[in-house]
């Protein structure tokens, strides 16, 4: 792992998981802020569960998909669910958020420009291979290789039927 994926993808999870770990410690604030996606999850799922468990849910996927990021295990899978909650918090936050000032405009805004950045870098992080090929690349090569392979074989079959022919015929 270079230096910079190193030190970015700590520093980029830790963000994610101290929203999180806030998020835990005050789950009767975050029903309330996320009561518009929380009511109607809760009454979609199969289960019986309240709007604060899942609300605790969010949260410690959150912490978990941060730590996972933190320390490069899963690191893609985990930046596509931090991307994921964090899109859904800056939606609930920037709806509900307080524009009655002139003040509190701008700390909307501004708070909408770093959850965007954050979604951005958890993007990235998503698509991140840490040197490696990805899959994509991957397929590419074997579907390359696998056309190779068989264009040689079937010169090498060419020249062989060929060679049959012409013994068979004598000339």
């Amino acid at each position: 792992m270079s230096i910079v994926r190193a030190l970015a993808r700590p520093m980029l999870a830790s963000s994610f998981i101290l929203a999180g770990i806030d998020r835990l410690r005050h789950a009767d604030q975050t029903v309330a802020q996320l009561a518009p996606v929380l009511r109607p999850l809760s009454s979609a799922l199969p289960i019986e569960a309240s709007e604060k468990t899942l609300a605790r849910a969010l949260a410690a996927t959150q912490v978990g998909a941060g730590v996972l990021l933190a320390t490069g295990k899963l690191a893609r899978p985990a930046a596509v669910i931090l991307a994921l909650t964090a899109a859904l918090t800056t939606v609930v936050e920037y709806r509900n958020a307080d524009t009655s000032t002139k003040e509190n405009r701008a700390h909307r805004r501004n708070q909408l420009t770093k959850n965007i950045g954050l979604i951005g870098g958890a993007l990235l992080a998503s698509v991140d291979t840490a040197g490696r090929p990805g899959l994509a690349w991957r397929a590419e090569k074997l579907i390359e290789s696998g056309k190779k392979n068989t264009k040689k074989q079937l010169k090498s079959a060419d020249k062989s039927v060929r060679a049959l022919a012409h013994d068979v015929t004598g000339q």
